[in-house]
């Protein structure tokens, strides 16, 4: 089975690396091009690109992947099939009907429960307590197509973002292998999914994690969690951004002023949001490393009464 695999960041290196290792045919890898990055703006590759070139996989990086070149590639290589793992962007139709086993994507949410491009993130934003994988048939839709595996795990009442991705870049691409084990044996019955259960997770940038401390305690510690490590949660503090890390809900039913902070607390500092308190105990002040509470009250103040956010 000869095929092309398709994706870009650490998510999809997983279960590129797993078809390595169980040596699978890939013919070629297709991923985003090498772009400007990090400190220095130093330009450099996708973590895909750099585990194809470690195990010697031919590699393409179109700047648009509906461009005619890059189709007339893609039939000239002939793939029975092509896997796709967030690779970001869309396929036109011409590659989508173009290997006859498919287009197979690996996708981290339960379909069709948020579909779109960052589905881990918003599932804990929303205080969601279970999340999955699914394997699906690509069509011209995004995240529409007929679904072939799910697999579901919950979500930790501490977990980050950060730490959900690891978990579900494996869970993924075991179940790729899975899938593509069962498609060979003809083992799966596609299943259409149910439009009206729908939901969307959209991209995400930088004033996604800005708190609007009107928000209850559980919603801003939520947010906190679900922005960790990207795009990071903050908070104004004497008009200057004050990153957030990690916190912990005090109790979701008292009201006061939103955003005061109304005292310190078990390595902490507590803040008044619309509908109970919240613990602030990991920060990142400007021109200074991520710190505890704790450790940022040795050399510096902080001033009871100060409303966050202005």
């Amino acid at each position: 089975m000869k095929m092309v695999f398709m994706g870009t960041p650490d998510f999809a290196v997983v279960s590129l690396d797993r078809l390595i290792r169980e040596n699978y045919e890939i013919i070629t890898v297709i991923t985003q091009p090498d772009r400007p990055s990090g400190r220095g703006n130093r330009v450099q590759s996708p973590p895909v690109k750099v585990r194809a070139d470690q195990a010697g996989v031919r590699v393409m990086q179109p700047e648009r992947i509906k461009d005619k070149e890059i189709i007339r590639a893609l039939e000239e290589l002939k793939p029975d099939i092509i896997i796709v793992v967030a690779y970001g962007q869309i396929l036109p139709g011409e590659i989508l009907g173009l290997p006859p086993l498919g287009c197979i994507n690996v996708h981290a949410s339960l379909l069709p429960k948020y579909r779109g491009a960052a589905p881990i993130n918003w599932s804990i934003i929303n205080g969601e307590e279970q999340t999955g994988i699914t394997t699906m048939y690509m069509d011209k839709g995004l995240d529409t197509g007929d679904m072939l595996l799910q697999r579901t795990t919950g979500i930790g009442e501490h977990e980050t973002a950060g730490q959900l991705h690891d978990r579900l870049a494996i869970m993924g691409a075991e179940l790729l292998t899975e899938t593509l084990c069962k498609l060979q044996k003809g083992g799966i019955t596609p299943a259409a999914q149910d439009n009206k259960m729908a939901t969307y997770a959209p991209q995400m940038d930088r004033s996604t994690g800005k708190v609007d401390w009107v928000l209850d305690a559980r919603s801003i510690y939520n947010l906190i969690r679900g922005t960790n490590p990207w795009p990071g949660c903050y908070t104004l503090y004497n008009g200057e951004r004050m990153k957030l890390f990690s916190a912990r809900v005090l109790d979701q039913h008292s009201r006061g002023i939103c955003g005061e902070i109304t005292g310190m607390e078990s390595g902490g500092m507590v803040v008044q949001t619309g509908r109970g308190r919240i613990l602030i105990t990991e920060i990142q002040m400007p021109s200074s490393r991520r710190m505890t509470v704790d450790e940022y009250v040795r050399g510096n103040s902080i001033s009871m009464g100060r409303i966050l956010g202005e």
